[in-house]
């Protein structure tokens, strides 16, 4: 039996495929104003990441302003509408960092599902009334004695329109389609939200799936800038609804974050950027429960002025449902800190500069700070009528750190999948393939993803680790596992020895 000679230390060490995503910066909790008590209690009780349960209250806190004022921006008034995506793998405790915040709009939610249910029951009858009468008007045209058109017309004109029902109470959905988010604006309330703990849901749901895709994303690129919803459809006719709002939080797991995140649908079409992205360290294996801090009355605290706003009526066309809201303007303090930051910002996306990958980002960074500094405004006073320096200051610590999310972030959202499965294929022959030598075929069958168990993807993932020097091909037949094998790889540890 032939046995391979042992390949010599390799003198250069393999080149790694994956850069390694650097550390996050420290979430700049003390910048959340009146948001920072409530959400370092969640934090203190759960341990998980600041940015978590930070993402949390700041989308909660936009969806209940939102449809009370938007705010001036270096480029007009825009809504005080945020888009979060906060990225976290499972037993990261999002759904216990979100829950605390929710608590008080599921109340409200149902509260007003409960008067609804007795208004939906005065509309069935109203209903009732109106089509009999109706009825009885239209069979007046097949009595002896008709009446003539314009009476009848008359009869109908005072009868009025139809009854409708109440409009819906709910607030918050998880996994909309267009044609379904669109729906709810018409038939509930003018200020919704899309908010998931699972938010994969969403991202792998009808409503983004290759069809629907680039019109979902349209339409939500639309609502995000305040601009109005309009549709042409077969059946449905033509409609534009005006004036309504939408907060996204949507939490979601590495893996399908990534993938999204690396779309060019997404990118290009400018989606992505719309959104304060943050990926925080994991804290799993540091929270102890003799660490917990309990701290109730603040987290209560946070309800109790969520629910004062959410039962504050707002300014609201009764038929067209439209919103009215005012204008939060920017102190003349305020506006000179968003200009120095915006110039920053715009300085650095020259060629080759700093932010020159994610310029679609960073030129919306001061309309995001703008966005955030009237949602913490609207939280401490409703009745506000401009942002004060020390706000926006605020504000903008905000949308740096975000900024410097998306920067971090970046390559990740690059990586191709084939890059992806190499890694995860390295990862498995060093940690777990016992032998020196794998074969193709070996791959295939036992492969530590299903993805990589198919001869092509399997050929894919070896040629790049040839070529990054992990894996070196033997030219000659050798014995391996008893049999002369035409294909087999010599596998490579990151100092440069064989296996």
């Amino acid at each position: 039996m032939n046995t391979p000679k042992p390949i010599p230390l390799i003198k250069e060490e393999p080149e790694p495929l994956i850069r390694k995503i650097p550390e996050g910066q420290t979430y700049p909790v003390e910048a959340l104003g009146p948001l920072r008590d409530a959400v370092e209690a969640v934090q203190g009780m759960t341990q998980a990441p600041m940015a978590i349960p930070a993402a949390s209250a700041l989308s909660i806190a936009s969806l209940a302003v939102q449809g009370f004022a938007d705010v001036e921006t270096l480029g007009g008034s825009r809504p005080t509408s945020l888009y979060c995506l906060t990225i976290a793998k499972s037993g990261e405790r999002k759904s216990s960092c979100d829950a605390p915040f929710m608590t008080a709009l599921r109340n409200h939610e149902k509260e007003m599902a409960a008067e609804r249910a007795l208004e939906f029951q005065r509309f069935q009858t109203q209903q009732a009334v109106w089509k009999a009468e109706n009825q009885s008007i239209l069979r007046s045209k097949k009595d002896k004695k008709k009446l003539l058109k314009t009476e009848m017309e008359a009869d109908l004109n005072a009868l009025g329109p139809e009854p409708t029902p109440p409009p819906s109470t709910d607030r918050t959905v998880t996994e909309p389609t267009y044609e379904g988010l669109t729906r709810l604006f018409i038939e509930g309330s003018s200020s919704l939200g899309i908010f998931s703990d699972e938010g994969g849901q969403f991202l792998g749901g009808h409503g983004m799936n290759s069809d629907n895709r680039q019109k979902t994303l349209a339409a939500l690129n639309d609502i995000w800038g305040g601009n109005p919803i309009r549709r042409t459809r077969q059946g449905d006719g033509s409609f534009t609804l005006h004036g309504r709002r939408l907060a996204i939080h949507l939490m979601v797991q590495p893996a399908i974050a990534h993938e999204f995140m690396s779309d060019p649908l997404a990118v290009d079409t400018g989606f992505l950027p719309r959104f304060l992205v943050s990926e925080p360290s994991s804290t799993i294996g540091t929270r102890f429960h003799s660490k917990s801090l309990i701290d109730d009355f603040l987290v209560a605290a946070f309800g109790l002025r969520l629910s004062t706003i959410l039962q504050t009526p707002m300014k609201i066309d009764e038929k067209t449902r439209e919103l009215h809201p005012k204008t939060l303007q920017l102190s003349d303090e305020a506006r000179t800190l968003l200009i120095q930051f915006s110039d920053n910002i715009e300085a650095k996306q020259v060629k080759n500069g700093s932010l020159s990958d994610i310029t679609g980002t960073a030129s919306k960074c001061a309309e995001q700070a703008a966005r955030i500094s009237g949602v913490l405004t609207l939280w401490s006073d409703l009745d506000a009528t401009e942002v004060t320096a020390e706000t926006m200051k605020d504000a903008i610590s905000l949308a740096q750190f975000y900024l410097s999310e998306a920067l971090r972030l970046a390559d990740e959202a690059v990586i191709t999948k084939d890059f992806k499965q190499a890694e995860t294929l390295r990862k498995w022959l060093l940690d777990t393939w016992k032998e020196p030598h794998i074969l193709p075929n070996d791959i295939v069958q036992k492969a530590p993803i299903r993805a990589l168990r198919n001869r092509q993807a399997t050929n894919k993932a070896i040629t790049t680790l040839v070529e990054a020097g992990w894996l070196v091909p033997i030219e000659n037949q050798i014995m391996v596992r008893g049999k002369h094998r035409k294909e087999a790889y010599q596998i490579i540890e990151a100092s440069g020895h064989v296996v």
